[in-house]
């Protein structure tokens, strides 16, 4: 889903040259013709999710002002662009003190208003990024942090909604990577335990013979190099939440004693000599078929029924696709912020590309795959050469000829198509006008050419298609002027006379 824009005007013209911009941007424009309408989007319980507002300053009934009082009130994180025809400095320090996150004057400029709202929806996502890190970090990570699109996923986390409010012991199960944690982590933040510790062990990460003592303590002296009293995680945890990964991973002696811990209500430290009460909510997570295990006596059936009380099963990305686009651009802002480089976001391509991948490594795949881009990137958008081992891990994979349309909007890749051959999935390119022009994406031999000859001949059909203008083929491309012409260098194009840059 590309970003929603409301835009606030009472002048009809102003809203539909406003509205035409936004979605040449490649947003969604959203419309109020004032500011009582704009309030009542911008409330609504159940209303769309609106990313930022374009605001007229000066409109009856309620201007712009009073619908900056209005958001203050509801604590809107919204970011708002505010435009006027009178630009003095005391209209620009009003609007600003006001909550206005930018300032822009009638009639504003194309490229004025994308640097605007690119920077305002950066911004809004980085505040949001770190909110949700905060939050993590403070034990009061809700649902709401949970990024999906997926009703197989919504409806996964109205189940977990059920068990935040109660003791029940959890079982989250699912491949590696899904974000089990996460849920744990929404459960414990929604919950009466929310300010009480949050204390995540990894059962499959501990040496055997130091899984019960990290678990349950020992006493000063009970082994060998024990040289002081250990409280273990049950007491850490004590009023809080223990949250045990990949609980399948416990040997057969641990086992044991947490089947006494969950039945008991206490525990007994190696050495100790009398057990410890402890208030544990306990959650637990496994990659495994435990069923399987229980069959092959590898894990106590005893323990399994304690413990599958109320699974909760997490799908694997692939099974998901809708959140990949929201995942990516998450990760994306993240890690942009992290090694403050300015890329602005995915290409249509390298988000097609994205979604045609089966990730075997889930959600952690997807993220260390876009830091990767990321770092890799030399423009400010990402796209396909910037996911080399993804593009080359899909196999069957047939890339369609694509059409080049006039009505393709700004902020997408004027090059998209729709990428078939894994399963039944296939990736629908967005919606084009009559087509005008293809690429070749085989050579006479049936393979695929290479990515510097395809980007050639985008360069060089873009520069015949808008004649020779190079700052709208650069606006077009959503590269600079001066990346346009060294890739012109670089491709061996700033010699054809077909290239040269000319007027109208």
């Amino acid at each position: 889903m590309n970003e929603r824009i409301l835009i606030v005007d009472d002048d009809p013209v102003q809203r539909r040259l406003l509205e035409n911009m936004v979605r040449r941007f490649g947003y969604e424009p959203l419309v109020a013709e004032g500011g009582d309408a704009a309030v009542a989007l911008l409330t609504a319980a159940d209303g769309v999710p609106i990313h930022a507002v374009v605001l007229d300053f000066m409109m009856p009934d309620l201007d712009g002002l009073g619908v900056l009082a209005k958001m203050r009130e509801a604590d809107s994180p919204v970011p708002v662009i505010v435009q006027t025809v009178h630009g003095g400095i005391d209209n620009v320090v009003t609007a600003m003190r006001a909550g206005a996150t930018d300032f822009v004057v009638k009639p504003v400029g194309v490229e004025r208003l994308h640097v605007s709202l690119r920077n305002a929806l950066a911004t809004s996502a980085l505040e949001s990024e770190l909110a949700r890190i905060k939050r993590s970090r403070t034990g009061t990570l809700g649902f709401n942090d949970i990024i999906t699109k997926s009703s197989r996923m919504q409806s996964v986390l109205r189940v977990a909604e059920k068990a935040a409010s109660s003791t029940i012991p959890v079982l989250i199960e699912g491949q590696s990577g899904v974000g089990k944690e996460l849920i744990a982590r929404a459960i414990h933040g929604s919950g009466d335990r929310r300010a009480k510790p949050f204390v995540a062990v990894n059962c499959g990460a501990i040496p055997d013979n130091l899984v019960e003592s990290l678990l349950f303590g020992h006493e000063k002296g009970a082994f060998t190099g024990a040289t002081e009293r250990h409280v273990g995680k049950f007491v850490e945890a004590s009023g809080g939440t223990l949250f045990l990964d990949e609980v399948g991973e416990l040997p057969a002696a641990a086992q044991v004693k947490l089947l006494r811990a969950i039945q008991e209500g206490e525990i007994e430290p190696v050495g100790a000599r009398k057990p410890v009460k402890v208030d544990v909510r306990l959650i637990s997570a496994t990659n495994r078929d435990l069923i399987a295990d229980v069959k092959s006596g590898r894990f106590r059936e005893d323990l399994f029924y304690r413990l599958h009380v109320f699974p909760i099963s997490v799908p694997p990305l692939r099974e998901r696709l809708q959140d990949i686009p929201e995942l990516a651009r998450h990760f994306l802002v993240r890690f942009a912020a992290e090694e403050g480089k300015r890329v602005g976001g995915l290409s249509a391509e390298a988000m097609s590309l994205l979604c045609a991948y089966q990730w075997p490594g889930n959600v952690r795949q997807l993220e260390n795959a876009v830091f990767r881009a990321v770092v890799l990137a030399e423009d400010d958008i990402i796209g396909c050469r910037e996911f080399p081992q993804i593009a080359s891990q899909i196999s069957g994979c047939e890339i369609a000829p694509v059409a080049i349309s006039e009505a393709a909007p700004h902020g997408l890749h004027p090059i998209t198509g729709a990428l078939v051959g894994l399963g039944s999935e296939t990736i629908s390119p967005p919606a084009a006008t009559t087509p005008m022009s293809a690429l070749d994406l085989l050579d006479d031999n049936g393979e695929v050419r290479p990515l510097e000859h395809i980007e050639a001949d985008t360069i060089r059909f873009a520069i015949t298609h808008y004649r020779g203008q190079m700052s709208e083929v650069a606006r077009r491309l959503r590269i600079g002027r001066s990346t346009l012409y060294r890739k012109l260098d670089s491709l061996g194009l700033a010699g054809d006379s077909d290239m040269q840059p000319h007027a109208l």
